[in-house]
């Protein structure tokens, strides 16, 4: 039996009188991919703001490998590798596709301000170190060929792409990916359905906050349904394509969505 990765369990998180997130408890193994789904404002952006630490809980704990990593800050979650994509693309203007995969990397070990700021030998190695991991990434992602591009020069699925390589380049245990295919087309769709597989099959756990539900049907062994910030079921694909109260939390986008 696969070990459980990340725990959560009963949690809650109120922003003044608005309970975004209500009592959520749920589980992922290792090299698991799950998704999240929900009409807008069920609550999923928030639980992977508190999973990735740049908000800490009202209530519940949150265990990674059975330890409790409940509000701890961003960067300390970024050293227990877990990393995350966003909604909104943040690319920086003017930097390159390889520097902007850079700049997902955690601060190298030994490094001190002073071999930056006089860019000593020893700083020189770290960075052709990372630039190296930076170019694997971006190659795993498809995107060798644009390593030296204007990164918001790219195609917008493109750039979503980076992201993932962003993510990527410091071997996360747990990836967290918030509506990756937003905006794609559905050739690039696909690309992405096959590097998150990947993904998954290079021993990385993935969770997926989705509205493209083809995409997450193909690609999650489990789907949990948040709905006004509960979990209303946790099934397969299968099973959630069928049920009832999943049809009926969606009926206001519509049927097809889900059973596409």
């Amino acid at each position: 039996m696969q070990e459980s990765l990340l725990q959560i369990k009963s949690l809650s998180k109120s922003f003044g009188g608005l309970l975004a997130v209500d009592n959520l408890s749920f589980e992922i193994s290792e090299g698991e991919i799950k998704g999240i789904i929900g009409p807008n404002g069920s609550g999923k952006t928030t639980v992977f703001n508190i999973i990735s630490g740049l908000f800490a809980p009202t209530e519940g704990t949150v265990f990674l490998e059975g330890n409790d990593i409940t509000g701890l800050p961003m960067n300390k979650i970024a050293y227990l590798k877990i990393r995350r994509t966003f909604q909104q693309i943040s690319l920086f203007k003017g930097l390159s596709v390889l520097k902007s995969v850079m700049i997902g990397a955690h601060p190298a070990k030994g490094c001190r301000l002073w071999d930056v700021f006089f860019n000593t030998r020893k700083f020189k190695k770290l960075e052709a170190e990372l630039a190296e991991k930076s170019y694997n990434a971006l190659k795993f992602v498809g995107l060798e060929d644009k390593a030296h591009h204007i990164a918001t020069n790219l195609s917008y699925g493109q750039q979503r792409l980076v992201e993932i390589a962003r993510a990527l380049v410091s071997s996360p245990k747990l990836l967290l990916l918030d509506e990756p295919v937003a905006g794609m087309n559905q050739q690039e769709i696909n690309i992405a359905k096959d590097i998150v597989s990947a993904i998954s099959e290079s021993g990385i756990t993935v969770i997926v906050v989705e509205h493209n539900m083809s995409f997450i049907m193909d690609l999650a062994e489990k789907i949990a349904v948040l709905s006004s910030g509960v979990k209303i079921t946790e099934e397969s694909p299968t099973e959630i394509r069928s049920n009832p109260q999943v049809i009926e939390c969606y009926l206001g986008r519509g049927l097809k969505s889900v059973r596409s």
